[in-house]
């Protein structure tokens, strides 16, 4: 056995491989080797691009359609290197090489064409110009600028079988080989061609997708290698596929199993049959970035290193679909699974994932689309008897599928990982077609809709790596008062947030009256005004959510910063999307009790939030602790509220020589009153606020049941104008003066205030003194009182600021962090 001291095996790929710039870099790594006095093998890979174009060509002259600008091309891209990188008087032999290589290619592809025929030993040969010309190249780089070097025709040395296109490798043979050629060249810097092989027979053969790799394997297990590198053009193997999670990172160290399990499911940067000869001897690989050969990389050995997540990454495949086969006749029937594995087997169907019933009633297989529709008329071929004795129902195929799959040898020691994965998906609306678990307990696989694999991805990421910020999308109706407050306290907290709470909100879609704009990749909260100013999208309700839909994110929040009547009417169809909503307006909650229920209960069906707090108290924490009472078994006997702020500015104010008329006019100077100050006053506000809290509580009241005493004159409330209402304000001034003189004798405070009891909601102007909880109200606060079985003889009192943007917008912004604190 040949084993040479600190051998090290460099594959480098495509990418690697694919410019003069990249080949640059490998030169630099090949020479930092060799200044470290390491034996070395090279294994190459096409330059990036020509196998797919070598696979175009061969195809098309089958078809008598040869384009021989492709070759044209094919020739210019691997000249163009060594007139960019082999001096200038070295430069003819290593041309002459290689146009005599594409010579034979042309006469090759000339033959094809002419036969109108390509069999798969021809197209082998044909696919294999890629590796023999880039090795060339390389050979001749690497001897000008590090040292002697010899290019290697690995089909000279690794023996396979006569299945072309993925044959299969006679390992005994092919380790004497290259072990004889070790032996025989050990002053020599081999570089070796990836991918291609040859049979017994001296056929050209390649080794199928990740060929490149495999050689490499190979090479390492003959010559008993200390490390195999594979050289790519991302750093490592990641958590998950980067193109679809942006918050994907590498990972230090996977063991064998995990690297295999992740390469399965779509990790491309590595292929399950090149672990395989390296397996066996326990020889490391080392996933490294040609482009930042700084970086550690990725080890794959024997044993993992520990971590701190159950799983080591997330990996997913798109272009699937499934088989359904099911019928009584499977139950118990001996031979029957022998007989569709075979079947598929002989026939060469690759079974992705195979789920089945644990009554044996039904069994479902995952496979590659493009081969469905041939794997479901071999099925109804094979099965013909019992599907006509109606055995067997009619099979079933669900296309347009992906399969995410988690991974990691920690999910055999910890509890809830499956829960925490389902929760991920349910919580975002994610439906799971299949479910495959091995008893190994490294792998979870699961077969989605296609459409929600992104989704699903990221998901499922921020679930598991919880060191890394949950982002939360937020899509925001309503920049007036309260939604533009809004938006500024997002910016002033956004950095707070992730630093102390790991929560990375981003603003995607927001809307006015007038525009609308969407972003996935978050709007500027320090430029949302100007953004939403010069976009080209009319303001459309129906648009923005089905935009919001289309763009799919996960853990979303629909924001209503509106008072408006229009936006509450698309709750239902945003929970049954499966987004949360907060929302500061009252009206969905406060309209028929129907929609009420209707709204809590798809909310609850979804398990998605829906919340509300400042729709009973501004910023003040009402609704919460009404629910935390209840939900701790806590019997409300009795609520008493002031939940109008503005009312309760007015009636703190309306002191001395101050008239009622100059209260509420200094009220709506201060912002604390609606435009028209009677939308306050007529207490139809503070009504909708005393039917949330009774229905929450549990009673079903309507509008209709409230039973609410005037503040104004009916004369005030039918007046055409808010001019004209101020008018008849003074004009009745004599009203109000008297209430102020009754309360000013009898050493008491005026109070609007609500009673929720036994049912029965009121609201009522009323004098109270100062043994009264309500008495020493200022300013324009807000506050309730709960009187439960718990606190019967000193009622629990929340009181606090009940108007104006900031306290509203803040109590907003809390339910979203609120949401975004949920795992």
């Amino acid at each position: 056995m040949v084993k040479i001291q600190d051998m090290k095996i460099l594959k480098f790929g495509g990418t690697s491989v694919g410019s003069v710039e990249s080949i640059r870099s490998v030169v630099e790594i090949v020479k930092q080797e060799k200044q470290q006095n390491n034996s070395i093998i090279l294994v190459v890979s096409a330059m990036s691009g020509m196998t797919n174009l070598l696979t175009k060509m061969s195809e098309e002259a089958s078809w008598g359609n040869l384009d021989e600008n492709d070759l044209k091309f094919f020739q210019e891209k691997h000249f163009e290197i060594v007139k960019a990188l082999i001096n200038i008087s070295d430069q003819n032999p290593i041309l002459t090489k290689l146009k005599l290589l594409m010579n034979e290619l042309e006469d090759l592809l000339q033959g094809v064409e002419t036969l109108k025929e390509l069999s798969p030993q021809t197209k082998d040969l044909i696919l294999s110009f890629g590796e023999r010309c880039s090795a060339l190249l390389l050979t001749e780089i690497i001897q000008q600028n590090v040292g002697e070097a010899k290019a290697v025709d690995a089909s000279d040395y690794i023996v396979t079988d006569s299945n072309f296109g993925q044959a299969n490798v006679m390992e005994e043979m092919t380790y004497q080989n290259i072990q004889l050629l070790a032996k025989k060249y050990s002053d020599k810097l081999f570089v070796v061609t990836g991918f291609i092989a040859a049979n017994e027979e001296n056929r050209i053969t390649t080794l199928g997708r990740g060929g490149s790799d495999y050689t490499a394997a190979l090479f390492g297990a003959a010559l008993h290698a200390e490390k195999i590198e594979i050289w790519t053009d991302v750093n490592g193997m990641m958590t998950a596929d980067p193109r679809f999670v942006a918050k994907a990172f590498s990972l230090k160290s996977l063991s064998y199993t995990e690297a295999m399990e992740l390469s399965y499911f779509g990790a491309k940067v590595i292929y399950p049959p090149t672990m395989a000869p390296a397996f066996k001897l326990r020889i490391p690989i080392v996933i490294k970035n040609t482009f930042q050969p700084e970086f550690e990389g990725t080890k794959i050995q024997f044993n993992t290193e520990p971590t701190i997540f159950p799983i080591k990454g997330i990996s997913s495949v798109k272009n699937v679909a499934l088989i359904n086969i099911k019928g009584s006749g499977l139950v118990g029937k001996l031979g029957f699974s022998g007989r569709l594995f075979s079947l598929l087997a002989r026939h060469h169907i690759n079974i992705v994932l195979i789920t089945q019933s644990s009554s044996e009633h039904s069994i479902t297989l995952a496979i590659h689309h493009d081969e469905v529709e041939k794997a479901k008329q071999l099925i109804e071929d094979e099965f013909y008897l019992e599907i006509d004795a109606k055995w067997l129902e009619p099979i079933e195929i669900e296309e347009k599928l992906g399969i995410m799959a988690i991974v990691g040898e920690n999910m055999k020691k910890t509890v809830g990982v499956s829960g925490k994965l389902f929760y991920a998906l349910g919580r975002n609306g994610i439906n799971v077609r299949a479910i495959a678990q091995g008893s190994s307990e490294y792998n979870i696989s699961v077969v989605l809709n296609e459409n929600d694999l992104s989704k699903a991805l990221n998901a499922v990421h921020d679930a598991f790596f919880y060191h890394l910020k949950k982002t939360i999308h937020v899509f925001n109706v309503g920049i007036g008062n309260i939604g533009a407050t809004f938006l500024k306290q997002l910016e002033k907290q956004k950095d707070f947030l992730a630093e102390n709470n790991d929560i990375e909100i981003k603003l995607v879609g927001l809307s006015d009256s007038k525009k609308m704009i969407f972003d996935e990749k978050g709007i500027q909260l320090t430029a949302w005004r100007n953004a939403l100013n010069h976009s080209s999208l009319e303001a459309n309700l129906d648009e923005f959510m089905q935009e919001m839909k289309r763009l799919n994110l996960p853990n979303c929040v629909f924001v209503d910063n509106t008072a408006s009547s229009v936006v509450p009417k698309y709750y239902k169809q945003i929970f049954e999307h499966n987004i949360s909503v907060v929302t500061c307006n009252k009206i969905a909650n406060s309209s028929s009790y129907r929609e009420y229920y209707e709204l809590k209960q798809t909310a609850r069906k979804y398990g998605i939030d829906f919340l509300y707090e400042t729709n009973v108290g501004a910023g003040l924490p009402i609704i919460s602790v009404l629910k935390d009472l209840r939900m701790s078994g806590d019997q409300i006997l009795k609520i008493e509220a002031i939940l109008s702020g503005t009312i309760s500015y007015i009636f703190n104010h309306f002191k001395g020589e101050n008239t009622f008329a100059e209260v509420v006019k200094k009220a709506q100077e201060l912002g604390y009153t609606e435009p028209d100050p009677r939308d306050d006053l007529s207490g139809i506000d503070f009504m909708r606020k005393m039917l949330i809290l009774a229905r929450d509580n549990g009673y079903q009241v309507e509008a209709e049941d409230v039973k609410i005493d005037a503040i104004l004159p009916e004369s005030c409330l039918t007046a055409e104008t808010v001019t004209a209402f101020y008018q008849i304000l003074e004009n009745e001034n004599d009203y109000f003066e008297q209430i102020k003189k009754r309360a000013e004798s009898e050493q008491k405070a005026i109070r609007y205030i609500g009673v929720l009891e036994n049912g029965r909601i009121s609201i009522s102007l009323e004098l109270v003194d100062h043994q009264h909880p309500f008495y020493a109200l200022s300013g324009s606060d807000n506050v309730i009182s709960f009187t439960t079985e718990r606190y019967k003889e000193r009622p629990l009192v929340v009181k606090g600021p009940g108007a104006g943007a900031e306290v509203t917008a803040a109590g907003v912004f809390a339910d979203l962090v609120n949401i975004s604190s949920i795992k």
